[in-house]
């Protein structure tokens, strides 16, 4: 799950949890519950990531020695799942849980929750909570953590809210978890709440992940000045500190003062390495990570910085040994798009070493339907290879089809116009839009007439529109005639 490998923490409180006395099965004794060499073996595997040499032990030791199978071994095997994101072999594992009789114990029913997270399966993760007798808070936290991977923050902030309401105090991995899916809905004011709960919560030992999605969380909901004076107290930073606060300035068009701290963040590991060829270890190395680059990268689009662009680029690769991803050729074709050098943006495409995802393709139309020499023959041949691109990719989304239909309208190709149009007609999903409420999130959808309050919602905005309608009459009238 990529919420555990986030933080390890997390991981480590489960197995905290499962080996007290007071979690074990009532028919286990301590000596059986204690770790054979067999589960070392998989630990080792899980270890340094060979989780399908895992699993095929478990199966040599589920068919040679049944009996040595204990829930350390589920437990093993089931992480492996996880890490995976394998849910046929998670769901042979449930069954094989529930066969052995090992389903009461609470580290397992959590294990299996997490397996169906990573699975993209978050019915069954919720079904699996559902069936834990007494929940805990790392049961919770595992739930409301499936949900925010699974790109489904709502959800997981009414849970949050639910916990709260069972009369369990959410610790910081809770925490931490809940102010990621403010981040991923903009929910300022469910965030500020959460902030206000750690700053009188007394006896909460707040940690640098937890300070790290205050940061992102104030960022991706528009406070960017206090999300910068978060990240300038903190007496403590690692590479996330410093790379939520670079993309954070990077996605508010804030170019200068993210470029400014990428070069502090390397000075600061100058200073590092001094101290260190110096025999001083009171600071540590914090290197730029690939999300870091991808802040850099954006912040040179938004100044046009073409040659710095290009020379962080081959940075990552040459001085710090990181392979671009999909994400960071897009930076430098949104980079190459901005600056208006629309031909090398499409050159660079044809020479990346994957092939481009709908992204990509979708920055290069959109850019040439921007430029102002839109109409040229060059620049629609660029855009119809993209919409075709995008077409094959991604054949839900209208929006690309409505850059085409202008394009051709501007061009006075008005058959191919009439025919995009059509097809957008075909394919149009109705809009959906949410605000946030208080602590609460609301969803609509267009032409949504399965909402429980649509009598009061359309009441409301004809109220609205006859009074708009009112005051544009009376303004046009205010208006001395010449």
């Amino acid at each position: 799950m990529r919420f555990l490998r986030r933080f390890p923490s997390f991981g480590r409180r489960v197995i905290k949890l499962f080996s007290t006395n007071n979690q074990s099965k009532a028919h286990l004794s301590p000596a059986q519950l204690k770790p054979p060499k067999a589960n070392q073996t998989l630990k080792r595997y899980l270890q340094s990531n060979h989780t399908s040499k895992a699993l095929l032990f478990f199966r040599i030791l589920l068919r040679k020695n049944p009996s040595s199978i204990d829930s350390f071994s589920l437990m093993f095997s089931l992480k492996a799942c996880t890490l995976k994101s394998s849910l046929v072999e998670g769901k042979q594992m449930h069954a094989l849980v529930i066969n052995l009789g090992f389903q009461p114990i609470i580290f397992l029913q959590t294990s299996l929750i997490n397996m169906y997270s990573a699975a993209g399966n978050v019915a069954d993760a919720h079904n699996m909570f559902d069936e834990i007798p007494s929940k805990n808070l790392i049961s919770w936290t595992s739930l409301i953590s499936a949900y925010v991977d699974n790109q489904k923050p709502t959800k997981a902030l009414q849970l949050f809210r639910e916990m709260q309401m069972d009369d369990l105090q959410p610790d910081i991995v809770t925490l931490t978890v809940a102010l990621s899916a403010c981040a991923d809905l903009g929910a300022l004011d469910m965030g500020e709440w959460i902030h206000a709960y750690i700053r009188r919560r007394k006896g909460l030992n707040t940690d640098i992940c937890l300070n790290n999605s205050l940061i992102n969380m104030y960022s991706k909901c528009g406070e960017i000045g206090t999300s910068r004076r978060l990240f300038d107290s903190m007496q403590m930073k690692n590479v996330t500190t410093w790379t939520s606060m670079i993309v954070g300035h990077a996605l508010h068009g804030q170019a200068e003062e993210a470029l400014q701290l990428f070069t502090e963040m390397k000075e600061t590991n100058k200073r590092a390495r001094k101290n260190m060829r110096n025999g001083k270890h009171e600071s540590s190395l914090v290197l730029p990570n690939d999300v870091t680059f991808m802040g850099v990268l954006m912040a040179c689009s938004h100044a046009g910085l073409v040659e710095e662009g290009k020379q962080h680029f081959r940075s990552m690769q040459e001085d710090y040994n990181l392979r671009p991803r999909i994400s960071h050729y897009g930076c430098m074709v949104d980079l190459l798009c901005r600056a208006g050098l629309l031909t090398k943006a499409y050159e660079f495409i044809q020479n990346m070493p994957m092939p481009p995802n709908a992204v990509v393709w979708r920055t290069l139309l959109s850019a040439s339907s921007l430029q102002g020499n839109s109409n040229s023959k060059e620049n629609i041949k660029i855009c119809s290879e993209a919409s075709r691109q995008l077409l094959e990719l991604n054949p839900n989304q209208v929006g690309d089809n409505v850059i085409m239909s202008n394009l051709y309208a501007a061009k006075g190709m008005w058959d191919k116009k009439i025919l995009v149009r059509e097809q957008i007609k075909q394919r149009r999903y109705p809009g959906c839009s949410s605000i946030e409420v208080g602590l609460d999130i609301k969803q609509f959808v267009a032409a949504d007439d399965q909402h429980p309050c649509m009598p009061k919602i359309y009441e409301i905005l004809d109220h609205l529109t006859r009074t708009m309608r009112a005051f544009d009459h009376a303004l046009w009238t205010d208006i001395p005639l010449e």
